[in-house]
């Protein structure tokens, strides 16, 4: 199969977790922009990779990787693949999408693998390929980690989760001190948005995530964001001249700007 040419898009966006949900909504739209488009991730997008599709998307590319295995996160990058896809470009954007809110319950009720798994995919895997892109040449290259409310906030059987998101956080923040040239980064929390994460949510047993009721009324009263509209709102953020000015920040108070 012939590799698309992406010498002719001075802007190209990895995204992770891009099969579905937020994920496939940023590979979309990005795509609908002329960007290029590197989707890495357990699964493949369900139509942009396929035959009938390539044709409306010829700057579209696709890994399989499970980035919840840091020993393949690892040999993947030393493959080169996201050098290659990155190399050359006017300005690189890193959308470090993929995540998982399992295993949620309380202390002594959470599964140790299910533990290591979360802290992998939300934390390693994100921080493995931002200093992969670092050292990427490129114009320009912006890491957009994509955060959560309870990254600021904790939720009663959300403590790794929690904890993963502020991980990332406080990546942004360090890593806005080292500002290394041509880097800018932010942590961004998307706002509640209407994906696969939130049906998890609002199936498990309230003894496990007391507050289950509050995302419930989210879904049942229409306020849940649709995944269209937050990756609009962070890919418009992502391209802005005020990227990166504060390393964490939410979509709502972008609005308010």
């Amino acid at each position: 199969m012939t590799q698309p040419d992406f010498s002719l898009s001075p802007v190209r966006a990895i995204v992770t977790g891009h099969s579905r949900g937020l994920g496939a909504a940023l590979a979309e739209l990005l795509l609908e922009r002329q960007i290029a488009v590197l989707g890495v991730g357990r699964s493949l997008h369900p139509s942009l990779g396929q035959s009938e599709r390539a044709a409306s998307a010829p700057q579209f590319v696709e890994a399989s990787l499970d980035l919840a295995d840091p020993a393949a996160v690892e040999q993947w990058l030393a493959s080169g693949t996201l050098q290659r896809f990155a190399q050359g470009a006017q300005c690189v954007l890193l959308f470090n999408n993929a995540g998982t809110v399992d295993p949620i319950a309380p202390p002594g009720a959470q599964d140790a693998g299910a533990i290591a798994r979360a802290v992998t995919l939300n934390v390693a895997a994100p921080l493995m390929l931002a200093n992969a892109l670092t050292s990427v040449q490129a114009h320009e290259r912006r890491i957009i980690h994509i955060s959560s409310g309870a990254a600021r906030n904790a939720y009663a059987g959300w403590s790794v989760y929690c904890a993963t998101k502020a991980a990332l956080d406080h990546h942004a923040r360090a890593v806005a001190l080292d500002a290394p040239a041509g880097l800018r980064i932010s942590s961004i929390a998307p706002g509640v948005v209407d994906t696969g994460m939130q049906a998890t949510i609002r199936a498990t047993n309230v003894d496990h995530f007391p507050t289950r009721g509050r995302f419930e009324e989210l879904k049942q009263t229409g306020k849940l964001a649709t995944p269209e509209d937050a990756a609009r709102q962070l890919i418009d953020y992502a391209l802005s001249d005020g990227f990166g000015a504060l390393p964490t920040t939410d979509v709502r108070e972008l609005a308010q700007s």
